[in-house]
């Protein structure tokens, strides 16, 4: 007999990772790939301790669901054991197909989302498990009948976004992110195959979207943090730019080097081929580039990964209003008489713009179940404190000494 397996975690305590199919998933090479890729990308430049991983924020989404599950089973809500493991196993797997430094390197790898080549991934692995990942995918697609199921792996209220915040919040020790979990989910419901949340966690429901926007611009989106990934994005964008243009000799570390020289989707080969060649991709493929980059012939390549390794970061300036492009040009006559040589401007002038909104009324919105049992739009009784608001920031990157 074999028994289940207990993990310490720094934030739950003890997780119970039971035996058979969930634990040979959590030991597979795929899964085990995201102990070696950071949650957070380059935040810990800001705050040391986000050295978690995307292994530690999976494992935990799957324990809130297990919690959630049977908070929704006490109250009624017909959920099978098949079921419970389908949407444990779909909550599990949700981030197994981030890359190399997770949102860092979005697309700039591997021209697929995360959430295509977790798909991939879970398909490929339904057929090493012989399809027991059948129901699972279902649910994570949104194709089972009971859609509160795949609203608990993605929506506006998931355990995705319930772990991230909680954990995230920890590690870097920015308390405006801690929320209740317990709370929020002992205040979960179904209604009419829907997720929602009984009225009184309203507070605890507006707490958590507060929480979610003063995290997003305190840690995600701060702007040393947006500073440094960004010359990351320009560092691989100009090592995969001097390869396919054999501008000089680029020596990449493990499989890196294939994935940089492939310029379209039809070049990466079939789709298992290119799941085995991706999932052997993770921080460290690109953390050892970086240091060998640091001595390459191409000046430019040469001196991003070195301001990169030794942490030379640049300035930035945040506005509300777009830069102009004769601030790019002013900044670009200083550069070239700086460098005293010809140089592509765009991966030292770096600019672009970052969206966030507390809560988006143009998704499905958290309902809220009154206690007549009328459902309602969360917007519709949260006094105005909830309310959709996008906010959009410009930044320009280039070397701090410029400033």
């Amino acid at each position: 007999m074999r028994y289940n397996k207990l993990l310490n975690d720094p934030i739950y305590g003890l997780i119970d990772l039971p035996s058979g199919l969930i634990f040979s998933l959590i030991e597979h090479r795929y899964f085990q790939r995201l102990r070696r890729i950071k949650q957070l990308g380059l935040t810990d430049y800001v705050y040391p301790g986000a050295l978690h991983t995307r292994f530690h924020h999976a494992i935990g989404a799957m324990h809130l669901m297990k919690m959630a599950v049977s908070v929704l089973r006490q109250k009624g809500i017909e959920i099978s054991d098949e079921e419970m493991e389908g949407v444990m196993i779909g909550i599990l797997l949700h981030d197994i197909g981030h890359g190399p430094f997770s949102h860092a390197l979005e697309q700039k790898i591997l021209p697929f989302h995360h959430e295509t080549l977790s798909m991939m991934i879970m398909e490929q692995l339904n057929e090493e498990f012989d399809g027991q990942l059948t129901l699972a995918i279902r649910i994570f697609k949104g194709e089972y009948p009971k859609v509160f199921l795949h609203e608990l792996i993605s929506s506006q209220l998931d355990m995705d976004r319930i772990d991230y915040l909680k954990r995230d919040s920890f590690f870097t020790g920015v308390h405006e992110g801690v929320i209740g979990h317990e709370r929020i989910i002992s205040m979960l419901n179904v209604s009419d195959n829907h997720l929602v949340v009984e009225e009184k966690g309203i507070y605890s429901i507006e707490k958590f979207l507060v929480a979610r926007r003063l995290m997003y611009w305190q840690v995600y989106l701060h702007k040393t943090v947006l500073t440094a990934e960004q010359m990351l994005i320009q560092t691989v964008l100009r090592a995969k730019e001097v390869i396919q243009k054999n501008l000089a000799e680029v020596k990449c570390a493990g499989i890196l080097g294939d994935f940089l020289k492939k310029r379209d989707k039809e070049a990466f080969g079939d789709q298992r081929e290119m799941i085995e060649n991706f999932t052997q991709l993770d921080d460290y493929d690109v953390i050892c580039s970086l240091k060998i980059w640091q001595k390459s012939e191409d000046k430019i390549l040469s001196y991003l990964a070195g301001s990169i390794m030794a942490r030379r970061l640049f300035g930035i300036e945040m506005s509300n209003e777009e830069i102009s492009d004769e601030r790019k040009r002013q900044i670009g006559t200083k550069l070239e008489k700086k460098f005293g040589f010809d140089f592509p401007n765009e991966h030292l002038i770096i600019s672009g713009s970052e969206t966030n909104t507390t809560y988006s009324t143009s998704k499905k919105e958290i309902k809220m179940m009154l206690k007549t049992g009328e459902i309602r739009p969360l917007t519709e009784i949260s006094d105005d404190i909830i309310k959709e608001q996008i906010i959009t920031k410009h930044y320009l990157c280039y070397p701090k000494d410029l400033q």
